[in-house]
């Protein structure tokens, strides 16, 4: 929202939550209470807030946002910008996601879906091998840990089945990639990329307080040109849907190599840390989603909208912060050295 209201059209915002906790912090201008997404009164609650408040487009946020949305897309009297419904069932499953990415040539890492655990001995083959253990489905790193033995593999997949009720079929082990950490968000209008912007994630929010140290979600994000990133990226959106439409945020991490590989794809909607693509460069990409929508003409001449050493810094209870490196300095007095000459 803070992003839209940036661009600087004339847009009024609706809000919608099905928890009156997280509406009630709300920015939009109207916000309105629905049911849990689960309950079979959510569509035609849904359907009344379109209508009553004139919505011309709906923007998901989260994955279970968009498979929904996606699918109540023809009962909706409003735009909806979103890719083919079999686009985002694949992207959504990371392993099968990885499969189809690998037939098509694009660089993704070994990956190897988990049937039973007693398998995962067998995935074990090298002395110390570091692997990526995590589940098909979800944001957010969600049950993601960096693994080294069977044992371990085995031990984590057995509490998420026991503790919060996840499948073992619903994990997978990936080998560990270790090198730079890309964030891509492109946007789509028939099969075509409009508008490509790109981060590196430099550390992470909440980080230290995970088994992995890391997260999906940027604690600190630097804009860079990296155009081998957005070949590999441009090719996997092309790889899952030759009619690609809406938003495809593509994650990225390099092998031993330095070679970019497909991660996962964030399909539908945007990254938590948009910001930096919406506040920086020449285009605020949020507002061009709107056009996009809208079926406006958008006046776009470079599809890879590239600025560089822009960072974004995000912490608990404050909105990010975005500068360019040349302005790190400003308000601050350097005491590094000011212990020394006390002394002396």
């Amino acid at each position: 929202m803070r992003s839209l209201r940036a661009g600087g059209a004339p847009l009024r915002i609706v809000g919608c939550h099905s928890d009156p906790f997280f509406l009630r912090k709300s920015s939009a201008d109207s916000n309105y209470l629905l049911p849990s997404p689960r309950h079979p009164k959510f569509a035609d609650a849904l359907r009344g807030v379109v209508d009553r408040a004139q919505v011309e487009v709906v923007i998901p946020t989260t994955d279970d946002d968009v498979l929904m949305i996606g699918d109540l897309r023809k009962t909706l009297s409003c735009r909806v910008f979103l890719p083919r419904s079999e686009t985002i069932a694949l992207c959504q499953d990371k392993y099968a996601l990885a499969e189809a990415l690998r037939s098509c040539g694009v660089p993704v890492p070994a990956t190897y879906a988990v049937s039973n655990l007693g398998e995962v001995d067998a995935l074990f083959r090298v002395p110390s091998q570091r692997l990526w253990c995590r589940a098909r489905r979800g944001a957010g790193s969600v049950a993601a840990i960096p693994v080294r033995t069977a044992a371990q593999t085995q031990a984590w997949i057995s509490y998420w089945e026991e503790m919060r009720g996840l499948p073992s079929t619903e994990f997978m082990l990936s080998d560990y990639l270790p090198g730079r950490d890309f964030a891509c968000q492109t946007l789509w209008r028939g099969g075509a990329p409009v508008l490509v912007k790109t981060s590196e994630r430099l550390s992470y929010f909440g980080g230290r307080n995970t088994p992995s140290g890391t997260s999906s979600i940027g604690g600190l994000h630097k804009t860079v040109n990296v155009p081998h990133v957005v070949d590999t990226s441009l090719a996997a959106v092309r790889a899952v849907d030759a009619t690609a439409a809406g938003a495809f945020s593509v994650d990225l991490k390099e092998d031993a190599e330095g070679r970019p590989c497909v991660t996962e794809i964030n399909v539908g909607r945007f990254l938590t840390g948009t910001p930096i693509f919406d506040l920086t460069g020449r285009h605020n990409m949020s507002e061009i989603y709107v056009r996009l929508a809208l079926d406006e003409p958008v006046d776009i001449r470079h599809v890879y909208d590239v600025v560089e050493d822009y960072y974004m810094v995000r912490d608990l209870d404050a909105l990010p912060d975005i500068f360019h490196a040349d302005s790190l300095g400003d308000g601050i007095e350097d005491a590094r050295a000011m212990g020394a000459v006390l002394r002396t």
